[in-house]
């Protein structure tokens, strides 16, 4: 866990480990998008989240899957920092992969997200505006429509 915020232990997204663990990140909440499978009629499969590291363009994507999509979708709003808790680490396939970070981290039924008001990490604010403008203007946004 890094020390350099007080209010909120977390792990950076250089520290975490594959696996189930009580790992934590506080991040920026960049953005989120519905998933499909569009080789089964566009059918609902999760929700696609970009989280945005205190480190300047370290991003990595989460994945809420569908049976735990209504759960989770109230606490998600686009550019909050947000701390996430109880979720799993996995290597993410070539084939999804939206970001330069090899990890994903899938949300599970132990997984709980909340806003941070005080105490937060300090998020690279050019990191944010490069990010947000559009996908084009940052290299880790999603290549590719496809996601999961």
């Amino acid at each position: 866990s890094s020390n350099r915020c007080p209010g909120v232990r977390h792990s950076t997204f250089e520290s975490l480990r594959l696996g189930r663990s009580s790992q934590s990140i506080a991040s920026d909440f960049l953005h989120f998008w519905d998933s499909q499978n569009f080789k089964k009629d566009m059918e609902f499969v999760g929700i696609t989240v970009l989280f945005l590291d205190e480190k300047v363009n370290s991003v990595i994507h989460g994945f809420i899957p569908v049976g735990r999509a209504n759960h989770y979708k109230p606490s998600l709003k686009a550019d909050s920092i947000v701390k996430v808790d109880r979720f799993e680490v996995v290597m993410c396939s070539s084939m999804y992969k939206i970001t330069d970070h090899p990890f994903l981290i899938r949300f599970i039924s132990l997984s709980i997200i909340d806003e941070v008001i005080t105490g937060a990490p300090e998020i690279n604010l050019q990191s944010r505006l490069d990010c947000s403008k559009s996908p084009s203007d940052c290299e880790h946004k999603p290549r590719t429509p496809r996601c999961g």
